[in-house]
């Protein structure tokens, strides 16, 4: 069968495609890799709780039509994400807000806060040129020591200093006591999770797992006129100009006998010392009445690794690399790139659906 779109990858980007590409009449063949659909938004059913298999997905959005559109395929709960930071045992709230200055230093009133920040600011002068000084000229020496400096370190696995300053553009400072951690209009959690919005993304369309489409480029591109591909770009080229650089997560996963191991979804753990970057305890992302909990630790590594690629290392060597490898990619008119890998950028879940749907609106 000759199909109109091979779609490598059944992660957001592909299956919102698939969906539409579907709903106007097209034949797609889509190729994942792994076991399971869903790209790193799968979900697995435990004990009456859904786990987040990589990691916390906390859907977020102010795109009122993607938060219209995620809704028909899933009732999203109330959840608001309001992690916190354990630094050597002590507690602080996320993001940076009055009960975090409250916290470290005693402070009462935004003035108060703000004075100190402002002072401590002030000790970055002349050139920006590291994730250090970047990160101080934002919120401070005593903020960036505590909540920053550690658990960046463990995530890019080099030092601040070492660090270029793009990494953090910006680190959200509130003089409000608000410990939700997101500013955009609507937020939630699917009830029973995310791999039934896959499934209903993917429904009618033909997926075949354990697929590793690079393995034989040649012959899977002779089974459809045009190939959207979402996954690595440097390993669809073979790696013929080098290898891009990503970091990556290593999952631990724990079944405790409680109900309520740690009290909130998401704590960060942000001295150096402590080798993982957060755990995630997974029952407090939905209602449910399990009489034990399961928790996942995050470790941080290189992505040679584990094999996944998580976040791409966005500095000046790694982004002309992507761009020598994106004019190839331009140099082929049967090819689509979409998704996180296939472009290099970090995208958040709502971006990554407007994307696929501007795509979908624009070729099909």
């Amino acid at each position: 069968m000759k199909y109109d779109y091979l779609i490598v990858g059944s992660g957001l980007f592909g299956a919102v495609f698939a969906h539409e590409a579907r709903e106007r009449g097209r034949r797609c063949l889509v190729l994942e890799r792994r076991d399971h659909i869903g790209g790193n938004v799968y979900t697995y059913r435990r004990d009456g709780i859904n786990i987040h298999k990589y990691g916390a997905h906390i859907f977020h959005t102010s795109d009122r039509g993607v938060w219209e559109y995620i809704n028909r395929f899933a009732e999203f709960n109330n959840y608001i994400n309001s992690p916190v930071a354990n630094y050597k045992g002590e507690i602080y709230n996320m993001p940076f807000n009055m009960n975090t200055f409250n916290r470290m230093w005693g402070v009462r009133t935004p003035d108060e806060a703000r004075a100190i920040i402002e002072r401590q600011r002030a000790e970055v002068t002349g050139q920006v040129d590291n994730l250090e000084k970047q990160a101080i000229s934002l919120v401070g020496r005593d903020i960036f020591e505590k909540l920053v400096k550690g658990y960046t370190e463990k995530q890019w696995g080099r030092s601040c200093s070492e660090l270029p300053p793009e990494i953090i553009r910006r680190l959200p400072v509130r003089y409000v006591y608000d410990n939700n951690y997101f500013n955009d209009r609507w937020q939630g959690i699917p009830e029973g999770g995310y791999t039934q919005i896959m499934e209903k993304l993917l429904e009618g369309t033909e997926v075949r797992l354990g697929i590793d489409f690079n393995t034989d480029r040649d012959h899977y591109r002779q089974l459809a006129d045009r190939v959207l591909y979402t996954g690595a770009l440097d390993e669809y080229f073979d790696y013929s100009l080098g290898h891009l650089q990503y970091r990556s997560v290593r999952f631990e996963d724990e079944r405790i006998e409680c109900e309520n191991w740690q009290g909130v979804a998401v704590v960060n753990y942000t001295d150096r010392e402590t080798p993982y970057t957060r755990v995630i305890e997974h029952r407090h992302f939905e209602k449910c009445d399990s009489p034990v909990t399961w928790i996942s630790r995050e470790y941080p590594v290189d992505y040679t690794v584990t094999g996944e690629p998580y976040y791409p290392v966005n500095d000046s060597a790694n982004s002309s690399l992507y761009s020598r490898y994106r004019a190839l990619a331009d140099q082929d008119d049967r090819l689509i790139l979409g998704g996180r890998l296939a472009q290099y950028a970090y995208f958040d879940m709502d971006k990554t659906i407007r994307a696929a749907l501007d795509l979908a609106g624009r070729i099909l």
